[in-house]
């Protein structure tokens, strides 16, 4: 309690709360548009901290990454497009339901979950970030290789054509993941000499590529102009368009996606990417109108956006209790922390105890300032479905071409997309499922490199990865998924 007074003085203070203000609608705006995110924001803006006080700098980076996480739905429910990799899961069916017009129930179905989710991910990390961390560092290189693994094979169970696409999908990606120098001794793969490759695919050019122009090309080739009349007629209820009924109805749904965000997001290296695909494959395994999915399922809205939400949380524990990163965007605030001449690491609750709360606070007050801009702004988000497609279409390409050469400054980088955008449109010829190729791209490398840390660490090579409890566990559901969805396609036939 003596920290609240510092709390209180940084957060609302005119000048500091004009200036989280401004922060955490500027995460949103970064998580919205296409190829940009609240990594992004807080890179940008990390510069601009470095002569203010540390605890209003640190507040301020996290009011932009809290607003990026829980902006990027916007993008996905209006256009079909992510706007971070956390909002991939999002795009399945807050855009169907956003094209039968009830934008305004998708949108406010991911307002309501990521303000719950971020809140209380956040009074879980205050209160158990000492005791829940300890947990994670137990985790070794056998027990993230089987995680990996197993993510993989509930995605590729649940696609929507036979497990055999899914398959093929998922061995693509993986193949492609591979490219560049290898994680552990660095060899040089696959990269025929280019130097822009050494590092593999960039993830942004892949999303934007896969999803952004890939759909506007599609869209454009089907003539998919829609009705404004049509999109505009669910857009008429009053609040978040969310009846108390559909609510309750997901109680259960939120619960089981928070607590997969919360953990997910505290395993070092993890974060909202995977938990948000993790957890709305898990609905729909559980769900009992799985083939609803995909078509605007209000199960799979609450799933993904209740997880990634969640993650927020989860990567403060390690953060804050060890100094170990979490995510990308952690990994920037340690950069800012150790900038300020703050050590990170288990002793920053005995050196800068004050430090720790604020970040805390600042993280639940940009919940809130961000759920009240949402709340005013669900009937005007809407209004962006209004505009000829010919004037939004280029307005989004040119966005997407910025968005793919700021984060590598290379031309070569939209020529990337655009090829992933045409291995969109194969996919799409060929009939293979998008969502297991995607997670086999950004899961490759961590499941590479600690498949071989894991041989390196211990004499008894594949052995420890089913010894070890968790390790087992995690490769026992995996097969099991894979198996089930197997024996499911032979019953059919």
């Amino acid at each position: 309690m003596e920290y609240v007074g510092v709390v209180v003085s940084v957060l609302f203070d005119p000048m500091n709360f004009i200036v989280l203000l401004l922060a955490s609608a500027m995460g949103v705006v970064f998580g919205a548009l296409p190829g940009l995110s609240g990594t992004i924001g807080v890179a940008l803006m990390l510069p601009i901290t470095f002569g203010m006080p540390p605890e209003l700098g640190i507040a301020m980076l996290i009011c932009i990454w809290v607003g990026g996480v829980s902006g990027g739905f916007i993008a996905a429910t209006l256009l079909g497009i992510p706007g971070t990799a956390s909002n991939v899961a999002t795009c399945y069916d807050a855009y169907p339901l956003s094209q039968k017009g009830q934008s305004q129930k998708a949108l406010g179905i991911g307002i309501i979950a990521s303000f719950i989710s971020t809140f209380f991910s956040c009074i879980v990390a205050m209160f158990l970030s000492k005791f829940i961390a300890n947990l994670a560092v137990k985790l070794g290189p056998w027990e993230i290789f089987s995680l990996c693994f197993c993510a993989i094979s509930a995605i590729v169970s649940l696609s929507r054509q036979n497990i055999f696409k899914g398959l093929s999908a998922a061995s693509f990606g993986l193949i492609l993941s591979s490219v560049g120098f290898a994680p552990v001794d660095a060899y040089n793969r696959f990269t025929f000499g280019n130097i822009h490759l050494g590092g593999g695919f960039d993830g942004v050019a892949l999303m934007l590529g896969l999803f952004a122009i890939y759909l506007i090309s599609y869209d454009y080739y089907k003539k998919n102009q829609s009705d404004a009349s049509t999109l505009n007629a669910g857009n008429t209820q009053k609040g978040f368009g969310v009846t108390l009924k559909e609510f309750k109805d997901n109680i259960f749904n939120i619960v089981r996606s928070f607590f997969i965000g919360l953990w997910i997001g505290f395993l070092p290296g993890m974060g909202a990417g995977l938990s948000n695909l993790v957890a709305y494959s898990t609905a729909k395994n559980a769900s009992k109108h799985p083939e609803e999915f995909g078509k605007g399922s209000l199960e799979g809205i609450f799933a993904s956006e209740s997880s990634n939400n969640a993650s927020v949380g989860g990567a403060l524990i390690p953060m804050v209790s060890l100094g170990i990163p979490g995510d990308a965007t952690t990994a920037v605030l340690l950069g800012g922390l150790t900038i300020h001449g703050i050590e990170p690491g288990p002793l920053l609750f005995t050196n800068n105890p004050s430090l720790v709360y604020v970040m805390f606070f600042s993280a639940l007050f940009a919940a809130v300032v961000i759920f009240g801009m949402q709340y005013f702004g669900v009937r005007l988000f809407p209004k962006i479905l209004q505009i000829p497609y010919h004037y939004l279409y280029p307005t989004i390409i040119i966005l997407c071409f910025v968005g793919a050469f700021i984060t590598t400054n290379t031309i070569f980088n939209i020529g990337l997309m655009l090829v992933f955008a045409a291995i969109g449109v194969l996919m799409k010829w060929a009939d293979l499922p998008a969502v297991p190729f995607l997670l086999s791209m950004i899961l490759g490398k961590m499941l590479e490199s600690n498949l071989r840390r894991g041989f390196s660490y211990s004499p008894e090579g594949i052995i420890t990865f089913l010894t070890r409890p968790v390790s087992a566990i995690f490769l026992a559901i995996g097969v099991a998924s894979i198996l089930i969805s197997f024996f499911k396609e032979v019953r059919k036939s």
